[in-house]
């Protein structure tokens, strides 16, 4: 039920382009997934993040599971059924989650009890637990239960969370065995390197088709990241995808294609368009500002999405500063549409073997 093929090495960077076949259809890749964290993607129907070009999105199991619950899902026979979302899903495995929602919790090598974020009742998940409230669900792509360590943890703490992933891996390796779900291992081990090769020897082995790197994009900065990445790039299995998770800015997402990365993921672009601020080629633009009050040219100009084709800056500023709900989804369709656009254009480049000076381009223009 699963496949990976590379169909495009780029030969002045080394990305590639690949197909990665799944019960819910072919995602091409490099590829950006939206967040549903609550089996939605903010403000966005599954018929418009099809219309901005989505392939596959990524839902919550720790959000699902405490809301509304997996006795719900299950009746309604899965995950894509009850969202109406038929293509790819990838379920994260409520571990960063659990630890970083959660005020209270006792962590041991059998699972984590945490009281909810929500109403403060207790809830225990193992391993197991995670697995098997992804079967429910129903994803594509399940992720194995993993700890994830703060920025500021030290080498002791990171140390002793990567031997607990690797036992829980072993657990979640036994018990995905449908054909229909896939699961993907997560690389841990903080910003020491390390531990970040040893934790990626050891997942290796219960790899059957994509590896996923955690931990990152959690604070430290952006040169740590790619720093881990460039260390990591010689481990990666070359017949199966690797994913970044948490990752969405344009700048982070060419540097992580240039470094081997397939997918990518983050909230980042629904999120700061609620807030107002609205990302282009030059840079993020926080439309809420009064600059923008009598400016009736589109987000940007280049852009098909169906914000920029029907509305102005001004008239989603108007809709941003008086609370109306219209203003946070038309930015975010605008994101969204922005990153798909983005990546197929890094696509371009590596079919045309020029993703360094596509790189090179982008930099010049874009402003943090």
């Amino acid at each position: 039920m699963f496949r990976f093929e590379v169909i495009k090495v780029c030969k002045q960077s080394g990305a590639r382009i690949s197909r990665f076949y799944t019960p819910s259809g072919i995602i091409e890749t490099p590829v950006f997934m939206p967040v549903g964290t609550n089996g939605t993607v903010k403000g966005l129907s599954p018929d418009e993040l099809t219309e901005c070009g989505s392939q596959i999105i990524l839902s919550n199991t720790y959000h699902l599971y405490l809301r509304p619950g997996t006795e719900i899902i299950d009746k309604a026979k899965g995950l894509h059924n009850f969202m109406n979302w038929h293509k790819p899903i990838l379920t994260d495995s409520g571990g960063f989650q659990v630890f970083s929602l959660s005020k209270i919790r006792q962590i041991t090598d059998d699972g984590v009890l945490f009281s909810s974020h929500l109403d403060g009742s207790k809830h225990y998940i193992s391993p197991a637990d995670a697995m098997n409230i992804q079967k429910i669900l129903g994803s594509d792509i399940m992720m194995a239960f993993d700890e994830c360590t703060s920025g500021d943890a030290g080498f002791e703490k990171s140390k002793i969370a990567l031997d607990r992933t690797l036992k829980w891996l072993k657990i979640c390796y036994e018990l995905s065995n449908d054909d229909k779900q896939i699961l993907f291992p997560i690389v841990q081990g903080n910003i020491f390197k390390e531990l970040r090769i040893e934790s990626i020897e050891k997942s290796l082995p219960f790899c059957k088709c994509g590896i996923a790197i955690g931990g990152l994009s959690v604070g430290e900065d952006k040169s740590v990241m790619y720093d881990i990445l460039d260390c990591l790039k010689e481990f990666y299995p070359s017949n199966m995808p690797r994913y970044l998770m948490g990752v969405g800015s344009a700048d982070c997402i060419i540097e992580g294609v240039v470094r081997g990365i397939d997918m990518f993921d983050c909230v980042l672009p629904t999120r700061i368009a609620r807030n107002g601020t609205a990302m282009t080629r030059e840079g993020d633009l926080t439309i809420r500002n009064a600059t923008y009050k009598d400016d009736f040219s589109p987000i940007e100009k280049d852009c098909d999405c169906y914000a920029c084709k029907n509305y102005s800056r001004a008239y989603i500023r108007h809709l941003i500063n008086t609370d109306e709900m219209l203003g946070g989804r038309l930015i975010s369709i605008h994101n969204i549409r922005f990153l798909h656009r983005f990546v197929n254009e890094i696509k371009q480049a590596i079919w045309e073997d020029r993703l360094l000076d596509f790189k090179r381009d982008f930099f010049e223009r874009y402003h943090f």
